[in-house]
């Protein structure tokens, strides 16, 4: 399994279940950084991507991470360290219930590319199906934490399935957190929309609507998502 090469670092993901996909480099390079948080929280991190993108992309002086699962911890930790970065990034290795029994601090951005397949099948590779499944960290809890967590002033951030957006938005009103960004996002011109990305806070606005298409054909990007992750991606 060859490390992902990015331009200003590389992930490692040999002992990761979930490999690096679109939807963490995405959420990663979406995410709004206007209110320059001074400390940042990547939930159920894998192989780190996502607070990696964030180290590179804000002068946050924390950038927390958290993972369950024992080998991705590691790889996690390891890239953390092998990363310009090293000194801002830190991986704790619990369950979000632990966590947010534990700490007593507070975030300025949480971000989380969540382990979503609601769907009832199971593979034979029971790593991988944890970290796909959704009984792995049910939204609800997700959402309830995060209200835990996060600063008066701070927002959240996450990518899930758009079948799923609309309740997920209830469930996070339902604990005062609103849409504020909501980015659908489709494969190409003529596809569905396959995925939601939506950021949250605690300050009810209408939210600002957006739509990025990926690709106008296989393997050629469109200019918006180019864009997006041009300042991640070699051959963008």
């Amino acid at each position: 399994m060859k490390p992902f090469q990015f331009k200003q670092f590389t992930v490692e993901q040999d002992r990761c279940a979930m490999k690096i996909g679109t939807d963490g480099v995405l959420l990663g390079a979406w995410v709004s950084l206007k209110n320059n948080p001074f400390s940042i929280l990547d939930i159920g991190a894998g192989t780190g991507i996502i607070a990696l993108q964030l180290a590179q992309r804000s002068n946050a002086e924390m950038v927390d991470a958290l993972e369950i699962d024992d080998k991705a911890y590691e790889q996690c930790v390891d890239n953390f360290e092998n990363s310009p970065w090293g000194d801002r990034l830190f991986c704790y290795h619990a369950s979000l219930e632990e966590f947010v029994e534990e700490i007593e601090d507070n975030y300025d951005l949480i971000i989380s590319n969540p382990p979503f397949y609601s769907e009832d099948y199971k593979t034979t590779d029971e790593s991988r199906d944890i970290a796909r499944f959704s009984d792995a960290l049910p939204f609800h809890e997700l959402i309830e934490s995060v209200s835990i967590l996060l600063s008066e002033e701070g927002g959240f951030a996450v990518i899930i399935p758009r079948k799923e957006e609309e309740n997920f938005i209830k469930m996070a009103s339902a604990v005062n957190l609103f849409p504020n960004r909501i980015c659908r996002v489709r494969g190409n011109e003529t596809s569905e929309e396959k995925r939601s990305m939506l950021e949250f806070s605690f300050e009810k606005t209408s939210p600002k609507i957006e739509n990025l298409i990926i690709e106008t054909s296989r393997h050629k990007y469109t200019e918006e998502y180019k864009n997006l992750l041009r300042e991640f991606y070699l051959k963008m």
